[in-house]
């Protein structure tokens, strides 16, 4: 018999790539999403709010596993804190995989810290479970690069390294280990590339063609990322079943450029 796999935030960037790769996999799949939606492309939608605890319910009956997407600006610690009440509540407890940030225990960022709480809050739940930490999307690069060229002068924080991953690559592993065992927590994954802000900004001015000059500025509170704490340590690159990202950052320009070409 095949397993329902909940995914929550599963109409964002991530949760709809997880989606359709659990669809793909064969999988029965269920997506909570705060609008209403007609099943289609072999999903069907459920209508809740994390929040405030509406629909939550019929949302995790019968899954066999939960994929925890969905994220917000606040309220994170909230949304997961009701998703594995009424997940604790079921007669057979799920496998709850979570999806959480590089470096959340050791930046200082709101929103990364709320990162860090959701993992405590899924690892002592009691259900099974799985922690997967990632870098930073290129969605979330590519949307900051294209606004900021717009002005004469791109400023870009001094120091500030990251390795960013593709989210379809997330998606990916999110599925595969939702498909299987609990794992707890499973190696970080990060992009193939370690690289500055300034860099990947100068990059995507020279693929989009724009000529604008990259000023680093310096920025008090990020010492923590100037010494790499957004990069996925040695040690869980080095672990067994650890996954990196293939894809770079030029390679998704140059599919993103080539989308956006006239005439397509």
């Amino acid at each position: 018999m095949t397993q329902l796999v909940l995914v929550t935030g599963g109409t964002g960037t991530l949760g709809r790539q997880v989606a359709a790769r659990l669809r793909d996999a064969g999988g029965k799949v269920r997506v909570l999403s705060r609008r209403s939606h007609p099943p289609g492309d072999g999903v069907e939608f459920v209508a809740g709010d994390l929040l405030t605890g509406e629909g939550i319910g019929p949302a995790v009956d019968g899954a066999g596993a939960i994929v925890h997407c969905a994220s917000g600006n606040k309220g994170d610690a909230d949304a997961t804190r009701n998703l594995v009440r009424a997940a604790s509540s079921l007669p057979a407890p799920p496998h709850v995989v979570y999806i959480s940030i590089v470096g959340s225990d050791l930046v200082s960022f709101g929103y990364v810290r709320a990162k860090l709480e959701c993992e405590r809050l899924v690892s002592g739940s009691g259900l099974p479970w799985t922690t997967l930490r990632a870098t930073q999307f290129y969605d979330l690069i590519f949307r900051g690069a294209h606004a900021l060229a717009r002005l004469p002068v791109v400023p870009a924080p001094a120091g500030f390294v990251i390795q960013p991953v593709d989210s379809g690559e997330v998606a990916a592993r999110l599925a595969g280990l939702a498909l299987g065992a609990p794992a707890g927590r499973a190696p970080d994954m990060g992009g193939p590339e370690v690289i500055s802000f300034a860099d990947l900004l100068r990059t995507y001015l020279r693929v989009s063609h724009r000529r604008r000059p990259v000023v680093p500025v310096w920025m008090p509170g990020i010492r923590a990322v100037r010494a790499g704490a957004l990069l996925v340590p040695p040690e869980e690159a080095a672990k067994p079943g650890s996954a990196a990202g293939q894809r770079t950052w030029e390679e998704l320009l140059a599919g993103r450029m080539h989308q956006q070409a006239p005439g397509r």
